[in-house]
């Protein structure tokens, strides 16, 4: 498994990401987590990598797009020194565009959004032990559907850059299209956008997958 024994394992998003989590920051022994997908992670490395005593923070923000992040990268990464750092950022970036077509001052187009995440990733990644990558997604099966499409073309961004700076790739779409051979879309998430428990799932698999999580651990 590639996270390190006592590492600190920083996760920063939008809402996907902060699902209630504690403020300052989402860490604790219960419900600091919030009650998503890092709430998963962090309690299968808890329990399969007990002796690792590897740090789960959450800092995921409701609402969030790369522009916030940016406003609060110094406060929410930096200061927390992470030694590894995973990013899910994209779905308002995207999203606004959609449901807010008259708002123009809150789109984030696809160049400002690729520009803006690379330079995060240069004012990190120096200082870091790995950076995972998670790409944003839309729980639509038909790659026609326009926001769909539109959520492709930002994920591809965050593929591109992941093989760029060598960060873990995690491709959500890709995990939660497997899914959907199976399940409408609102067994998942009822606006195609939060995930139920279910997709929280689907998220937490596809990231522990991506870092080499084994159910045997090291506790075997």
């Amino acid at each position: 498994m590639l996270v390190q024994p006592n590492s600190r394992l920083v996760m920063i998003g939008d809402s996907i990401t902060d699902c209630g989590r504690a403020r300052p920051v989402g860490e604790g022994r219960g419900t600091e987590y919030g009650n998503g997908y890092v709430s998963v992670v962090n309690a299968l490395l808890s329990a399969v990598y007990a002796g690792r005593h590897i740090r789960v923070i959450n800092v995921g923000s409701s609402g969030n797009t790369v522009r916030d992040l940016k406003a609060r990268w110094q406060t929410d990464v930096l200061d927390l020194k992470p030694d590894w750092l995973s990013i899910m950022i994209g779905i308002n970036d995207v999203w606004r565009q959609y449901d807010m077509p008259n708002f123009s001052e809150k789109h984030v187009g696809i160049e400002e959004y690729e520009q803006t995440l690379r330079e995060l990733i240069a004012s990190v990644q120096p200082s870091l032990k790995g950076l995972i990558l998670m790409t944003p997604f839309y729980i639509e099966p038909n790659p026609e559907d326009a926001m769909r499409g539109a959520m492709d073309r930002y994920g591809a961004v965050v593929a591109k850059l992941a093989a760029e700076t060598g960060a873990v790739f995690v491709d959500t779409q890709k995990a939660f299209d497997a899914v959907l051979n199976h399940y409408y879309p609102g067994a998942l998430a009822w606006d195609r956008v939060h995930p139920n428990l279910t997709g929280h799932t689907v998220l937490a698999h596809a990231f522990l997958n991506a870092i080499g999580f084994q159910w045997n651990g090291d506790n075997a």
